[in-house]
Parts: C-alpha cells; sequence; structure tokens
C-alpha cells in the first residue's frame, strides 16, 4: 500500500503549482501513514461470523471471516485483507462472549515475540459444548514486560473499556480510574476511534491530548503514530497559557487563591471596569454637515453592550457600527439614503473611533494581570465581596514588578492572563479534548481547558486517590463543572491490569486515609509478581536492589523522594550503573531510570525500587498530599516492586 501511493504520478492531475503542493505534501504524511512497525504486528484476532453482518440471518447462509487489525490494509486489487479494530464489523472482537456471542462463530487471538507470529487461540463462542475458558494469550499480552514507550492495547481492550472507548462524539466522558486499570490507553484510543468514525469533522476543528508533564508526553506519545494517527496534537496546560515567559513559582496558599474559580469573576470586573459611561457627543463631520449623536443617545448603546455580556473584544469592535447607526438614524430622518457603505465610512470616522477609544478603551490581558496582582486598590476594588483581606494579600506581589517582561510570572498566574485573555476574545475550541492526570488541575485550569472544547467534548483521565497538588480535584462533578461540561457521563475502572495483586494490595492500605469513597483496584493478573519490603542501612543497599532488578527482563525504575535524587545519581555513578531520567527511552543497555517521585505519576517500569517511603512523606508540604505521592510511586511497577527504607515505614502502611 505504502509502494502504491509513493508510485502515484500527479504531474497531470494538478492545475497549478499550489495544488500540487497540498497534494505532495498529503501524499507524504499518507505515507508516514502508512509506515511499517517491525515490531508492530498488522492483524492480533480473527472473527469468523455465523452469517453476513447486516445481512438477513436466512438458514444455509454463510457467515464471513474478518482478521482484525491496527490498521485497514487492502490487497492489489483493493478487497480488504485486515479490518481495522475501529470497525463496527470487528467490535465483537471485544464484546463477544459465550453469553451473548453477538453471531461469532469463533474468536481467534493470535500471539506474536518480537513482531514473529508464534502462537493462536480459539474461543469457539457459539458451540454450548465448548465451556467458558480464560485466554492464555489475553493474559500473556496484559503481562508482557514493559520497555520502551507506552503501547497501544487494542489486542487487550476489555468489554467495559471498549464501551468508553466507543462512545459517541457529541458526549463528554469522565473515567475515574485507579493505577493500572487502563484509563490512559483507554483516552487514546477513544481519540483514535473518534478520529476513525468522524473523521472530516475532527479534521476541520482538531484534536488535542492533554497530560501532566514533557516526560508522561514523551512516555505516550508513540501510541496514535502506532494506530496510524499522525495529527494529534500533544501538551500540557502549561503550554496551552503560554502567554508570558514563566519564571517564579507562588507558595502554596497564593496558588490556591490563584487556582481558586473565584478569581475569574474578579478578572471579568476588571476587564469591565475599562468601560467609561459617554460624557461627550460625537460629532461625525461629512461633506458640509455635521451629525451629532449626543451623549444621553450613547449611554444605552453601551449599557446594552455591557448587558449582553459578550467578549469584551467583540463589544468594542461593535460599537463603532452601533454609533454609525445612530448618525444613519439621523440621515434617513433628514432625507438621505445612505446604505451600508455610508455606514461603514462613519464606523470608520476619526471622531467615532477617538470616542470608542474613550469609551471602550483596549485591554492588554497581561498588563491587566500585572496591576491586580501588584496594585493593592484596583484588586481591593474589583475582589470585594469575593476575596478577604488575607486572600488579598497573599497573592499581591510584594515588589510591584516595572512592566510585563521583567515580572517572575508564575503557572498560575499565566492561567490569570489566559483567563483575561478569553475574557477579550474567544478562545478557540476544538472537537476533541483527552485530559490526562486531571485530578491534579486547578478550578482556573479546568476553565482553561474547558475554554478549548466548548463547542467540541471532553474525555477526562484520572484517579482522586493520586491527586497530589494542594489544590487536588475533591469531586469529578465539581472538576466538571469547572470545565463547563456537566453533563458528562462518569465512568469508573476498577480492574488492574497493570499492577500485581501483592503491589495493588498492599498500596491499598493507604486509600482509607486518602480518599475513603473509591473502590480499591481489583488487580485481574495470573502472574503475582515480586514484593518486598526490605530494611536498608544505606545507599549501597538500595543501588544493590536496583542490580537484582537488573537480572530480569524489562524496564527498571528507582523512584526515590526528590531530595533523594543527587545522593542516588552520586551513588549509582560510584557503583558504574548508567541510568536514564524521566522521558529518556531505555536501551538494551541502559534499563534503569531514576525518577523523582514528583514525576512518577503516569508512568511504568517492569520493576520498581522504591527508595525511602517516609522521605516521600515528608517531602510534600502536608501528610495527606505524601501519602497520595507516595501511593502513586507504589503503583508504578509492572512485575514487581522493592520497598527499601532506612528509617520507619509511615504507620499507614502498617499491616
Amino acid at each position: 500500500m505504502r509502494e502504491d501511493v509513493e508510485a502515484l504520478d500527479i504531474r497531470d492531475v494538478t492545475a497549478n503549482w499550489v495544488n500540487a503542493e497540498v497534494l505532495t505534501r498529503q501524499i507524504e504524511e499518507r505515507v508516514k501513514a502508512l509506515a511499517d512497525l517491525s515490531h508492530t504486528p498488522l492483524f492480533f484476532g480473527r472473527l469468523d461470523y455465523l452469517h453476513a453482518p447486516g445481512a438477513e440471518r436466512a438458514e444455509g447462509a454463510e457467515g464471513e471471516r474478518f482478521y482484525i487489525g491496527r490498521r485497514h490494509v487492502h490487497d492489489a486489487d483493493g478487497d480488504p485483507m485486515v479490518i481495522d479494530w475501529r470497525a463496527p464489523v470487528s467490535q465483537p472482537f471485544y464484546r463477544a462472549s459465550k453469553k451473548d456471542p453477538l453471531d461469532v462463530a469463533l474468536r481467534r487471538r493470535f500471539g506474536y515475540t518480537g513482531g514473529d507470529l508464534t502462537a493462536y487461540e480459539d474461543e469457539h463462542l457459539s458451540d454450548p459444548a465448548e465451556a467458558a475458558t480464560a485466554s492464555k494469550l489475553l493474559q500473556q499480552e496484559i503481562e508482557r514486560p514493559r520497555v520502551g514507550p507506552m503501547r497501544d492495547i487494542v489486542a487487550t481492550i476489555q468489554p467495559e473499556q471498549d464501551e468508553i472507548v466507543r462512545a459517541g462524539l457529541s458526549g463528554s466522558v469522565c473515567v475515574q480510574g485507579g493505577p493500572g486499570t487502563g484509563k490512559t490507553a483507554v483516552g487514546l484510543h477513544r481519540v483514535a476511534y473518534l478520529l476513525y468514525a468522524h473523521r472530516e469533522r475532527l479534521a476541520r476543528t482538531g484534536t488535542l491530548v492533554i497530560g501532566p508533564n514533557r516526560s508522561f508526553l514523551h512516555y505516550i506519545e508513540q501510541v496514535l503514530p502506532a494506530l496510524g494517527e499522525l495529527e494529534v496534537r500533544q501538551a500540557t496546560v502549561d503550554d496551552l497559557v503560554a502567554r508570558v515567559e514563566v519564571r517564579g513559582a507562588d507558595d502554596a496558599t497564593a496558588a490556591v487563591i490563584k487556582g481558586d474559580a473565584r478569581l475569574a469573576e474578579v478578572l471579568r470586573r476588571a476587564v469591565r471596569s475599562h468601560v467609561t459611561p459617554p460624557t461627550e457627543p460625537v460629532v461625525v463631520v461629512r461633506g458640509s454637515r455635521r451629525w451629532r449623536v449626543p451623549a444621553y443617545e450613547l449611554e444605552p448603546i453601551v449599557r446594552e453592550l455591557l448587558d449582553r455580556d459578550i467578549r469584551y473584544g467583540a463589544a468594542r469592535e461593535a460599537l463603532p457600527q452601533r454609533i454609525a447607526h445612530a448618525v444613519l438614524v439621523q440621515m434617513e430622518r433628514a432625507g438621505e439614503a445612505p446604505d451600508d457603505r455610508v455606514q461603514d465610512a462613519v464606523a470608520r470616522n476619526t471622531a467615532v473611533k477617538a470616542a470608542v477609544k474613550a469609551i471602550w478603551p483596549p485591554v492588554d490581558p497581561a498588563k491587566l494581570v500585572l496591576r491586580l496582582l501588584s496594585d493593592p486598590g484596583f484588586l481591593a476594588t474589583h475582589a470585594a465581596g469575593i476575596l478577604d483581606e488575607n486572600e488579598q494579600k497573599a497573592i499581591l506581589w510584594p515588589k510591584p514588578p516595572r512592566s510585563v517582561k521583567s515580572a517572575k510570572w508564575s503557572a498560575a498566574d499565566a492561567v490569570l492572563i489566559d483567563e483575561a485573555t478569553d475574557l477579550v476574545q474567544r478562545t478557540h475550541s476544538l472537537g476533541h479534548v483527552v485530559l490526562d492526570e486531571a485530578q491534579d488541575l486547578s478550578p482556573m485550569q479546568y476553565r482553561a481547558v474547558g475554554r478549548r472544547c466548548t463547542t467540541g467534548s471532553v474525555t477526562v483521565l484520572g484517579d482522586l486517590a493520586q491527586g497530589t497538588t494542594p489544590w487536588a480535584t475533591r469531586s469529578w462533578r465539581e472538576a466538571l463543572t469547572h470545565l463547563g461540561k456537566t453533563d458528562a457521563v462518569v465512568e469508573e475502572l476498577t480492574a488492574g491490569f497493570r499492577v500485581p495483586t501483592d503491589v495493588i494490595t498492599y498500596a491499598s492500605r493507604l486509600l482509607p486515609h486518602i480518599a475513603p469513597g473509591l473502590t480499591p483496584v481489583a488487580s485481574v493478573r495470573e502472574n503475582p509478581g515480586t514484593f518486598e519490603v526490605r530494611p536498608v542501612t544505606g545507599d549501597a543497599e538500595v543501588i544493590a536492589a536496583c542490580v537484582e532488578a537488573l537480572r530480569a527482563e524489562g524496564s527498571i525504575g528507582l523512584i526515590a523522594a526528590d531530595a533523594r535524587i543527587p545522593a542516588l545519581t552520586e551513588a549509582l555513578t560510584e557503583a558504574g550503573l548508567a541510568f536514564l531520567h524521566p522521558g529518556e527511552e531505555t536501551t538494551p543497555d541502559t534499563r534503569l531510570t531514576l525518577v523523582p517521585a514528583s514525576l512518577a505519576k503516569g508512568l511504568e517500569y517492569d520493576y520498581v525500587v522504591l527508595d525511602d517511603p517516609r522521605a516521600v512523606v515528608d517531602g510534600e508540604p502536608d501528610e495527606r498530599t505524601g501519602l497520595r505521592r507516595l501511593y502513586v510511586a507504589l503503583t508504578r511497577a509492572v512485575s514487581g516492586l522493592t520497598v527499601t527504607h532506612t528509617t520507619q515505614l509511615p504507620p499507614q502502611l502498617a499491616a
């Protein structure tokens, strides 16, 4: 298929060089989408139907056979050889069961080793004589070692996951899922499905995946290309609101207040405060005539625009046309017959422009936020009844900067500027947004994401137990309100496919202390993995635990409190152990990654050595946040976890 595309001759099919350039670019993109991934099999399953799908089920009618794969593959004649996993005819591969075979006689799963077909397994779903059995190949694929970036799960999607993946584009979905339940994979595969089902619409409106940090985005970046989807943008919330350079940081108190949704009303008041009621008439000179619009006629025009509560910039653009219309009314009363061109000319008149500038001056969002955070009087005026005196003091800069460029903006300040920008001019909306690790967002950050999908839908992914910011989400309904998606459906995934039973059971001891209402994850893995809590006397024994882990196949993560990273870096270097940082790809020679606990969220490793849980807890501003950080760190292992500690373990982990 790739060779066919490369062989296309477009010399005689384009009208001009512009069309030729566009078509050439499209062909190049198509060639990229058809790239051959040597270790990614094109097909992983087969369905034998009892009857032809969609046809009348006449007696004796013969069914059809379909091979299911990551993408559509056809032969030289255009006949399908492999059916895309997203096609309706492929759905029974994930949903069919002995209880409800969905007209499937046989489901076959193929097993691969390093890209080579090495096994297959059949289920005769419509044969009452054959008992239902668990799929060994499915279990092996789930438990296959993780090496390198995150991979797709098209061969192992479970029925409850498939329902979320194939939910319609018009509806928003929120997925609460504990560690290892596959919520991130579900979100990414949902994007791939929506691009398949609504290709043209999403090509116009765009799609976006939002992750918590660059390391996480690097970890997941190969999933969608492996499914043939190359056009999905990936970003962090900080990327979305990057209108100023972030060079400063807030303390926890200021960050929580700046992230509070109440700041949206403070900003709205501050923006609208720039409107000044008219006190002088507007006099428009055209030829020998002078047309005068008195202030009392301008007042209702301004008041009506304010009452409509439209964007500040849109109202400012409408004001000259409203003034020009008032002039045209006077012209018509005087017997003239002006048309739209005259109204446009009046709207561009110098006197009208001057009046608009005086009544509805332009607003620079960054300068507005700068004034709010540096002028106590300005803040007090617009925060009255919203923020108390102590809250206002907490967010004011002790020393006002001279300009926008010299200000040491924080990440929370950038979100405020983004909010102010939207009050002035509407933010472009996308067709679909996936928001991962959403539990860590502030209300104002939720609003920033919500602005990007006002006319589209969103898939929210997260785990309330893993919220590690001072403003962590308390309930999904509250978060969805800030996003502007109150009608979203909340789904919960509780089956754990990644974390071994002993590991998730140990980590779940923390749940009553960090998220009392959540259902603990139940591991469905047959392989119990390895789990050990090991007292040690120093860094040398921590490194020894890493050396032991490296004897097994797969990736290794040494997770430690951020403050412990320099000491462990030195210890690894002295021991001659090569290691990576989060976001760097593992190689056969370098499979160990040193991970600060603050960056562990969303990552996974075959084997994890967790250094000193007490230090992880103590590294956070309060115990609850520290226990949540520890919960995240404990649940990164796929095959085995070794907990090393020189100090006493947190009492919440006691048996």
